[in-house]
């Protein structure tokens, strides 16, 4: 195995879904779908208050947000650190109707999907953006 991911919880349970490699393997496919190489990523789950110091701290946004992404990539090799705040996963998996698990399974794809490349700030990105997110949860049911 060329890539390592690290999971880490930062005030948080480390989620059961983290357990194996099962989503090593999904984000391994997920990143050669984009043409990427899997390098060192960290996910760090942590809650809302973690997260909004790291907002302030780092870019300046004085809001609560699901994900933050930090990229080090390297060419085709995608690394970084990626902040993941379980307590808004939780809230909008409620608001979207939608499993804490796909959320949570969405979330960490979307820092993936960040990491390639792809944005969801400016005009149209944010569809774009979802499209990927669908695709790599589709993918998921391989693994």
């Amino acid at each position: 195995m060329e890539y390592r991911i690290q999971w880490l919880a930062d005030g948080v349970e480390l989620p059961g879904i983290t357990q194996g490699d099962r989503l090593e393997r999904w984000l391994d496919a997920v990143a050669k779908a984009h043409g990427r190489i899997l390098g060192q990523i960290t996910y760090i789950f942590c809650d809302d208050e973690k997260i909004l110091q790291v907002n302030k701290e780092f870019l300046n946004h004085d809001y609560y947000t699901d994900i933050i992404t930090f990229g080090e990539n390297h060419g085709r090799r995608v690394g970084g650190d990626i902040f993941i705040s379980l307590d808004t996963v939780a809230s909008n998996a409620e608001m979207l109707s939608q499993t804490y698990d796909r959320e949570l399974h969405r979330v960490i794809a979307h820092g993936l999907l960040h990491l390639c490349g792809i944005d969801d700030k400016g005009p149209g990105e944010r569809e774009v953006m979802e499209r990927h997110e669908e695709e790599a949860l589709d993918m998921l049911q391989q693994f």
